[in-house]
């Protein structure tokens, strides 16, 4: 089930409207009923994979309370067996047949043709993202971060979770599973800040990022008959399809947990508008970051020690965190780019140096924000390039043309300008608001202007809703 689909629209009130008036009172049955929600959400995809869920749910509900063993091999074991299965579901159905066709093709530039078999294998929906999850309760649990839970219904709904099931956040669980434990009343505020979210994460997913795919899929199609500043064109609207599909989907999956009564933090927050690479990063899919911070580079040792070892270590999580995205090259040479852009502030110690928000408590940046904002843009641009590209070579080839003599040509009419004035719309609204968690949080408006404004993106988003596209992200 889609969140901008007909289904939906029907399936969230249903689920509310039990889960606030028929089992209010009822605490165990307020999780039972956003389980059952949650596997009917998943199901609605494919039930096959649903055993899965309950595969991963049941072993690290398992492993959680065999950890409370004191014995510290003991522990290690378990803990062992635990990710190993984890990891182990996650690697086959996701990597088994890139692997082996990479095998076949290494082996065939030395003259070596295997006759190996791949499968064809169908990626579990969401299976990235609930394995993240897992890991993160199991680890915590062996730390001694978190206690165990013995309430398996709780667990089960932590991990399947509905609105973050299929893409994220990946929200750990020591931040979301204590919220199973405690009772939860209706909040009119917070529910209808999770509506204003919802909206505004429609408003990028429906009129920004599946209007902008249309012009994206047109252009990296023909790239190498269109001139440099087409090709221009089709990466920058490629940065704000994919920053509208996933920070859209962040924002109606945060917006809905709020309607049920859970907290979660912001999943981006304005990264484009970052002055280095370093706080893109701290700013771009913000759970993943601190996941892959948290259980990856630290225990990797940081940035402690010689050079060579925080070389080692950032290029060891940003090549995971590529190919944590797809099994394809593609992903890695992306992990690989970014980890170049963000070595060098590291190496000299200038990571943090813009931890504020930008020109705060100003109307507009100064010159130097503002190169620093556009230089950085430019660099995340060309790393969407091979985010988006079916092959290093395409992206390769992609960047060539782009840096031509065409570059300052006009660009061919494919229509694509019409969303210019869209996506400047968002951006001014992100600029506005880029110290809130989402674009439409306590907006300082008069009372009729402010639902003019709301009135204004609910019928753009009926007008461009014809254009559904699969968010990015499920395929990862």
């Amino acid at each position: 089930m889609l969140f901008n689909s007909l289904e939906f629209l029907i399936f969230l009130p249903t689920v509310l409207l039990l889960y606030w008036f028929v089992f209010q009172k009822n605490l165990k049955l307020q999780n039972l009923t956003l389980l059952i929600s949650s596997y009917i959400f998943y199901c609605w995809w494919d039930w096959r994979f649903l055993f899965l869920i309950l595969l991963s749910s049941g072993t690290n509900y398992l492993a959680g309370i065999l950890l409370a063993n004191k014995d510290q091999k003991y522990r290690k074991a378990i803990l062992a067996l635990s990710c190993g299965i984890n990891i182990g579901i996650l690697g086959f159905f996701k990597y088994f047949s890139f692997f082996v066709d990479s095998l076949i093709s290494a082996c065939a530039v030395f003259g070596i043709h295997l006759q190996a078999r791949t499968l064809n294998l169908i990626l579990p929906i969401g299976i990235s993202f609930y394995t993240l999850k897992a890991l993160s309760y199991t680890i915590d649990v062996y730390k001694n971060k978190l206690e165990p839970t013995k309430d398996i219904i709780a667990f089960f709904s932590y991990l399947g979770y509905f609105p973050q099931l299929l893409a994220g956040p990946i929200d750990r669980a020591i931040n979301l599973l204590p919220q199973f434990y405690v009772k939860r009343t209706f909040d009119y505020d917070k529910a209808a800040d999770g509506m204003h979210q919802i909206l505004w994460g429609f408003f990028k997913k429906i009129v920004i990022a599946d209007s902008c795919a249309v012009y994206v899929n047109q252009i990296f199609a023909g790239y190498e008959t269109l001139p440099a500043s087409t090709l221009a064109l089709g990466a920058v609207y490629f940065a704000f399809q994919i920053y509208g599909d996933f920070s859209g989907y962040s924002d109606i999956a945060i917006g809905t947990s709020r309607l049920f009564g859970f907290s979660s933090g912001p999943n981006f927050s304005a990264p484009y508008f970052s002055r280095d690479i370093a706080e893109f990063w701290r700013r771009w899919h913000i759970s993943l970051t601190a996941w892959f911070r948290e259980y990856l580079y630290i225990p990797l040792g940081g940035n402690r020690g010689a050079k060579a070892r925080v070389v080692r270590n950032t290029f060891i999580v940003f090549l995971l965190c590529g190919i944590w995205h797809g099994a394809n090259w593609t992903f890695l040479a992306w992990g690989f780019i970014n980890a170049l852009y963000f070595l060098p502030l590291l190496l000299v110690r200038k990571n943090r140096r813009h931890t504020d928000t930008v020109a705060s408590g100003k109307i507009l940046p100064n010159v130097k924000e503002l190169f620093e904002m556009l230089t950085t843009f430019a660099l995340v641009v060309l790393g969407w390039i091979f985010f988006r590209a079916e092959s290093v070579g395409q992206a390769v080839a992609y960047i060539e043309r782009l840096f031509s003599n065409t570059l300052l040509s006009k660009p061919v009419d494919t229509g694509a300008k019409l969303m210019l004035p869209v996506i400047a719309l968002m951006v001014i609204i992100e600029w506005l608001q880029r110290d809130k968690t989402h674009g439409l949080e306590s907006l300082k408006l008069p009372f009729l202007l402010r639902w003019f404004v709301y009135d204004c993106i609910i019928v753009s988003v009926l007008w461009f809703i014809g254009r559904e596209q699969p968010f990015i992200y499920f395929k990862f």
